[in-house]
């Protein structure tokens, strides 16, 4: 048997379908483009290559194409006679995942990964702040991240993959030195990838080097093909950073060329999310934003995301829906919110709701009672500081400003360096 770039023992005999997958897999783990091409490749070369068919269909989740993960999900199990034990296992976490069972998928990812530890794509699925460890809307998910990566990490050697998570899981609990270390080694194994770049520009947020950051990712942005499946969501670092460094001609370019639904060809999570948190942290800086913007982008997320379930989205759709005026959607999510962070986004959609109208007492209570415990969410730091600058707002705009500093300094002291809330100097 052939196998595949981590040592999994794979079920083709065509080195051509073996190839074109661990191309496949390697850009599907560094965002890169042309992952959709390589799988379809791979199942060219052998229509019954099992993996080749999960492959495509992970990708067709990621781009939130339904139909298509459907179809190669089918496909898949029409192929899997005669699996290895390792990539039937492989083929029913992927299903659990590709269907929608979460926290089933989970408890199989970390039994899966305790006999076949690299086989990559399994392992993937728990990782960054978007994987089921991040959504699970568990308290200490970023505790659990950095000990899944921990744990995992002897299997893989100098793999730069598993450097970049760990390097993204350190970060996100504070290990700064340690992160900067791993992903200076990712960078160096593997320069194009997209995940790595996007994990040190976290860390020049974290650090606060603004400046030095949008240098740094601009430079990897103009060279990144919009096909990318992290083009959107790098796009949106590079305008929150041209927003914070008072660029807001470069700002407003990047929104309407790069990352709105219009013209992205993103992710829907990351259009609707990086969208919805570029518009309302100019807004909080007291940028004016125009009433047509927000109305587009609600009718975006009411197409995207109809069903409240998904907290990290719903959370950014009730900014969309209450800045837009789009009331009854808004009351659809306060009523109707699921998933494991439904009280949370219960909160938070009606806090947005409160803001709205002006209410801001009521706002800053339900803020109050979330933001410490808000990573609950997932989305990384950076994304939920949306949350606090929301609770900081409410505060200033009942003239405690002295009060939303003090929380500021505990949660997110950068705020306090920067003109990023309007009234806070």
């Amino acid at each position: 048997m052939l196998e595949d770039s981590y040592g999994n023992k794979i079920s083709t005999n065509s080195a051509d379908a073996i190839a074109s997958y661990n191309q496949g897999v390697h850009q599907f783990l560094g965002a890169e483009p042309n992952v959709e091409a390589s799988f379809k490749a791979a199942i060219s070369a052998d229509p019954k290559f099992t993996l080749a068919h999960v492959g495509l269909a992970r990708e067709m989740q990621l781009r939130g194409r339904s139909g298509g993960v459907k179809q190669s999900l089918n496909k898949a199990f029409e192929t899997s006679k005669n699996l290895s034990a390792r990539e039937q296992s492989h083929l029913s976490v992927s299903s659990l995942l590709l269907r929608g069972k979460s926290a089933e998928a989970r408890a199989a990812v970390y039994e899966h990964v305790k006999e076949w530890p690299r086989d990559v794509l399994i392992a993937q699925m728990c990782t960054s702040v978007f994987g089921l460890i991040g959504f699970s809307g568990l308290p200490g998910r970023e505790a659990e991240q950095l000990s899944f990566m921990t744990n995992l990490t002897p299997n893989y050697g100098d793999d730069w993959w598993c450097k970049a998570q760990l390097a993204f899981a350190q970060l996100e609990v504070g290990q700064l030195d340690e992160a900067g270390i791993n992903i200076e080694e990712a960078l160096l194994s593997n320069p194009n990838s997209a995940h790595s770049k996007h994990i040190r520009a976290h860390l020049y947020y974290e650090n606060l080097q603004d400046e030095d950051g949008l240098s740094y990712l601009q430079r990897h942005w103009e060279n990144y093909d919009p096909s990318g499946a992290l083009y959107n969501h790098i796009s949106w670092h590079v305008g929150l950073w041209s927003l914070e460094t008072g660029n807001l001609e470069q700002m407003w370019n990047v929104l309407d060329k790069h990352i709105s639904p219009d013209n992205s060809q993103g992710p829907p999570l990351n259009v609707l999310t990086d969208t919805a948190a570029l518009l309302f942290r100019a807004e909080l800086a007291g940028v004016e934003v125009t009433p047509e913007r927000w109305r587009g982008l609600s009718a975006y997320a009411m197409t995207k995301f109809a069903n409240p379930g998904l907290g990290f989205a719903d959370f950014h759709a009730a900014i969309t829906h209450a800045r837009a005026g789009n009331i009854e959607a808004l009351e659809n999510i306060i009523a109707n919110a699921k998933g494991p962070v439904s009280d949370l986004t219960k909160k938070v959609a009606r806090a947005y709701l409160y803001m709205q109208g002006a209410n801001w007492l009521s706002a800053s209570e339900l803020f109050t009672s979330v933001v410490r415990e808000h990573a609950r969410f997932g989305g990384s730091n950076a994304q939920r500081d949306l949350l606090d600058f929301s609770l900081a707002a409410c505060l200033i705009h009942q003239g405690r400003t002295r009060e939303a500093k003090t929380i500021l300094a505990i949660t997110r002291p950068r705020a306090l360096q920067k003109d990023i809330i309007s009234g806070l100097h």
